[in-house]
């Protein structure tokens, strides 16, 4: 299925950083790449990669998969501590894959012409969701070949597919046996209708259809699990659609190559706890567990600029409590940064801790609820209590729509209809409703056994969203339950001390929550505004794991 999980040739976003750094003079590159035969092996992908003086060096070896084309990559960067960054903000890259029949060639030449610059404009019309590469009309199985390793050798996100004329489809069937990218089928044509004047011409150069039926009968034998669209090319229905799953394509790029920092997991809290291999195989990131002493030790290398610089971005994002004390907000301050130190110097893109660690380790005077929230809006993964599948489902979250925030349900309203959202005090506060100010307060915490946790206090802004929850079955075998309902316009409640919020399913809070439970979802959330019910189909269709919408 399209579903396999990608060994990432490169990893693109160190690769992109690096490229940046050598721009400024503050980086040294050496550089090589060999393409070299891989032998079949069956459907199992073996062979290391080798991550070497932790995060600045990359080395992939001896992989062995069932392709015949893969790259072996080898570079080496020293970075200045600023160029080293999260996830990048960037729109997908995709390969268009235009096929036709070279049988015009000879006498009607400007067939293949007219038919490439269909595919431009198609590429101009999908500017403002993806980086379209285009390489050229592939009229024969070898151009097809060659186009789609050029699409791997590029380490594009995903590859569209169109039917420039018809073409037999068994020309693809080594391309997609060596294939490991993302596939959509775009099922359209240069012309919308059929008209009275309709000759011999536009049905040569309008005849899509029955090749993409050939297309795709070999895309499902061959065991791919495409996205598939019918539409009007020019139509906001297909730019829509390509945007969302260009997003989901760039996503599963992403995750394959991101890191995850978990300190410590609640004890006996069993929806947390899943195999890390199977997930590293499936899903993607790399979850290391590591110490909470090295977010100390970043902590205090703080600079009082830097402490400084980070209290005032809080004077302006947030309505201070006048209780909060300037000692209480700067040590709060002083631990963001210590874990945001971390995350850059490690390379990691997402972070859980659970709340015993801070006490256990004996140094921290709080814990982080400000500085959780802070990096969540920064674009961060984050869950607590050792959460792995819900830090990845927020970083995830981000990449895909953005603005991901991690909740929970903490009670039902059956007289609303809803669920009452909300978690010990880390919320992602762009979410926030605009006609209401977001304040940091000073919070009294039952839990931890630790001093006031400053702590950002909001509601969401009213109106539709979408709830997720990554649930690990068995294995390899993971299942995302989604929720699309209404944020409601919840009144205030003076007495909670941290983000909530009214939730209603669509289908009803009753409904929702036993199709929840029977289907094992997690009581650890993550939502966004809006619908993006489909962007989180399409991922999961991409990473080959159920999606149960309840």
């Amino acid at each position: 299925m399209n579903g396999r999980s990608p060994l990432p040739v490169a990893d693109r976003r160190r690769n992109e950083t690096t490229r940046r750094a050598i721009s400024k003079n503050v980086a040294e590159l050496e550089f090589l790449l060999i393409l070299y035969s891989c032998s079949f092996t069956g459907n199992v992908m073996s062979g290391p990669f080798t991550r070497r003086n932790e995060n600045q060096m990359y080395r992939e070896t001896e992989v062995s998969r069932p392709y015949q084309w893969c790259a072996k990559l080898e570079f080496r960067a020293t970075f200045s501590k600023e160029e080293k960054t999260m996830i990048e903000k960037r729109r997908p890259r995709i390969g268009l894959l235009g096929i036709m029949h070279g049988l015009y060639d000879e006498k009607q030449p400007e067939i293949t012409e007219n038919q490439e610059k269909f595919a431009r404009d198609i590429v101009a019309h999908l500017k403002d969701v993806a980086d379209v590469y285009f390489p050229g009309a592939a009229k024969s199985r070898d151009l097809i070949e060659k186009f789609m390793k050029e699409f791997h050798e590029k380490e594009l996100d995903g590859v569209m597919i169109i039917m420039l004329l018809y073409s037999p489809g068994l020309r693809l069937v080594q391309a997609l046996q060596r294939n490991y990218l993302p596939l959509m089928l775009a099922n359209i044509q240069p012309l919308p209708s059929v008209t009275k004047n309709w000759n011999w011409s536009l049905l040569t150069t309008n005849q899509g259809i029955h090749g993409a039926q050939d297309t795709a009968n070999m895309i499902l034998r061959a065991g791919f699990k495409p996205a598939i669209i019918t539409e009007d090319w020019k139509s906001k229905a297909f730019t829509s659609f390509v945007d969302d799953w260009a997003r989901a394509a760039r996503t599963a790029a992403e995750l394959k190559r991101a890191r995850i920092a978990i300190f410590g997991r609640m004890r006996g809290m069993g929806d947390i706890v899943g195999d890390d291999a199977a997930f590293f195989r499936k899903i993607g990131p790399e979850v290391n567990h590591e110490s909470i002493g090295d977010v100390y030790r970043y902590m205090e290398s703080a600079t009082n600029e830097e402490i400084e610089r980070q209290m005032a971005e809080d004077r302006k994002n947030f309505k201070l409590d006048p209780k909060l004390s300037e000692e209480s907000h700067r040590y709060a301050v002083r631990l963001q940064l210590g874990f945001e130190k971390f995350l850059q110097e490690k390379n990691y893109d997402g972070f859980s801790p659970n709340f015993d660690v801070f006490k256990e380790d004996g140094r921290f005077k709080q814990i982080p609820m400000l500085g959780a929230s802070n990096l969540l809006a920064k674009g961060y993964g984050y869950s607590a209590e050792g959460d792995t599948h819900t830090v990845t489902m927020t970083l995830a979250g981000h990449i895909l729509i953005g603005n991901a925030h991690f909740t929970e349900m903490y009670s039902l309203d059956f007289e609303k209809d809803s669920a009452l959202m909300s978690h010990m005090g880390e919320g992602n506060w762009k979410i926030a409703r605009k006609d209401r100010p977001i304040k940091l307060i000073d919070r009294e915490l039952e839990i931890g056994g630790l001093e006031n946790p400053p702590t950002v206090v909001f509601s969401a802004q009213p109106g539709p969203a979408t709830m997720v929850s990554l649930a690990p079955i068995a294995g390899e075998n993971y299942r995302l339950i989604v929720a699309k309902g209404d944020v409601l316009d919840t009144e205030e409640l003076s007495d909670v001390p941290m983000p909530y919020f009214h939730f209603r399913p669509d289908t009803g809070v009753r409904a929702c929550m036993d199709a929840w439970l029977e289907n094992g979802g997690t009581h650890h959330q993550v939502l966004f505004l809006g619908d993006h019910t489909r962007k989180w189909k399409m991922l999961c269709d991409i990473l080959g794991i159920q999606y149960v919408k309840v």
